[in-house]
């Protein structure tokens, strides 16, 4: 049976800036992740994604609440939080002036992991990077610095991830081969992300942030079933479409009516009103009707404006 490897309690985060009043970066989060999980976070920039992330790896200190480890108070026992965890900062933490290979062994030298080289050239094919090994990080792109960070990351074989924006800035292919990676992983994953496309291939559970606060949580199913209040219709009419038109603006469910080339798309208030909204449909000829379900990007969208 599954247990909670990381649990967060009434957690907050206060920065007090030089001439200016104290900004809130995280205010009162709960949340628990259970051993083996892949927990997405998401929010826009400064949300406050990083500080928690920075938090958890014991960067930096909490002004209030509490965080554990496999049971473990992260603020009162950081030396027993450290070897259970590893941490990818994009690749921020690649030294550009020394070789691939260097910086693996410069990691694995500092954590002490044994046998490394052989697991070094493991690692290296299975990321398809052997010809690479040898040349200079600041010779890189984007993409492959990032599959290097990652690379030195699984290197340390640690039994929690915490990868702040592992996929930024790259391209679809880079991005789908690190995506993949990271579903072979056997450890706990807790990352943070704005890209829609990483949370619905990668994710169990996701938790929406903004302005330092949790919005919702849950499975990918659940948060849109919660979130989506309104629905989305899509309608196929070729005749009278105008005189349709006219009567669904004339009710107060229909929240808003866009004309498409071939039909009419309607916002309806809530599916309560789906025998009403027939009755007045069954007066046109209606040649397709769908319901057109709400992406994770749509409902991240509605989330980061409440």
């Amino acid at each position: 049976m599954s247990h909670n490897i990381i649990e967060i309690i009434d957690l907050k985060k206060e920065f007090k800036l030089k001439g200016k009043d104290k900004i809130t970066a995280l205010d009162n989060i709960n949340f628990t992740i259970q051993k083996g999980e892949v927990f997405g976070l998401l929010g826009p920039n400064g949300a406050g994604k990083t500080t928690l992330i920075s938090i958890l790896t014991t960067l930096i200190q909490p002004t209030r609440g509490y965080a554990l480890i496999d049971g473990i108070d992260i603020v009162k026992y950081p030396k027993l939080i450290k070897p259970k965890i590893a941490l990818m900062l994009d690749f921020k933490l690649l030294y550009n002036r020394i070789t691939a290979y260097a910086n693996l062994k410069f990691i694995c030298k500092m954590y002490r992991i044994s046998n490394y080289k052989d697991k070094i050239n493991q690692i290296v094919k299975d990321f398809g990077m052997e010809k690479w090994l040898n040349q200079y990080v600041s010779n890189f792109s984007m993409g492959m610095k990032m599959k290097l960070a990652l690379c030195r990351t699984l290197l340390l074989e640690r039994d929690i991830l915490l990868l702040d924006e592992p996929t930024l800035s790259l391209d679809v292919q880079s991005k789908s081969f690190i995506i993949d990676k990271l579903k072979d992983s056997n450890s706990t994953i807790f990352l943070t992300s704005h890209d829609m496309s990483v949370v619905e291939r990668l994710c169990d559970r996701i938790a929406f942030i903004n302005h330092g606060n949790i919005l919702k949580i849950g499975d990918k199913d659940s948060i849109k079933k919660l979130a989506q209040t309104e629905i989305i219709l899509k309608l196929k009419i070729l005749e009278k479409k105008n005189e349709l038109k006219s009567d669904l603006n004339q009710l107060n469910y229909i929240l808003n009516i866009s004309e498409e080339p071939e039909g009419l798309v309607l916002s309806l208030k809530d599916r309560s009103y789906y025998r009403d909204l027939f009755l007045i449909l069954s007066n046109y000829e209606i040649l397709r009707f769908n319901e057109i379900e709400q992406s994770l990007e749509d409902l991240f969208i509605k989330f980061a404006n409440q």
